[in-house]
């Protein structure tokens, strides 16, 4: 890999890289650049709450709302899934149309004679893998 760094006025700051394929270089350069760094906010009632995503177990859809599950409680969101997805690190993964679940938090897997896979967090929440998405999940988690 080769690197040229230019340090001066007069040109405008420009990150570009090259690869064949992506790997921690690459990885570690788009998370420098990620909106990652933007705090997310979670609405008990009216009060806000600022998250810290190593803390929720998983982002899902309910009366066309989007609730943020930790441990003990369900926060309110008032960003849709998929500007939520955006926003969120490699530490979690979309198991369905309608939620997002953190890769740490997940308590098993639980598989049925009829080929559904349904997640089943540490706090006790659970949700089923879509078909779309199975191939990604099992990918993600090394199964």
């Amino acid at each position: 890999m080769k690197l040229t760094l230019h340090i001066g006025t007069g040109h405008e700051e420009e990150v570009i890289v090259y690869a064949d394929c992506e790997n921690e270089i690459t990885r570690a350069v788009k998370k420098l650049f990620d909106c990652s760094n933007t705090p997310l906010f979670g609405y008990r009632d009216e009060i806000a709450v600022a998250l810290n995503l190593s803390d929720v177990h998983c982002f899902y859809v309910e009366n066309n709302h989007v609730i943020a599950c930790t441990q003990n409680e369900k926060l309110r969101m008032k960003q849709r899934l998929y500007q939520i997805e955006t926003i969120l690190t490699d530490q979690f993964v979309k198991i369905n149309q309608s939620c997002i679940v953190n890769i740490a938090k997940i308590d098993r897997f639980d598989a049925s004679i009829t080929g559904t896979l349904s997640v089943r967090m540490q706090n006790g929440y659970k949700e089923y893998v879509s078909r779309r998405n199975l191939k990604s999940v099992k990918e993600r988690l090394g199964l």
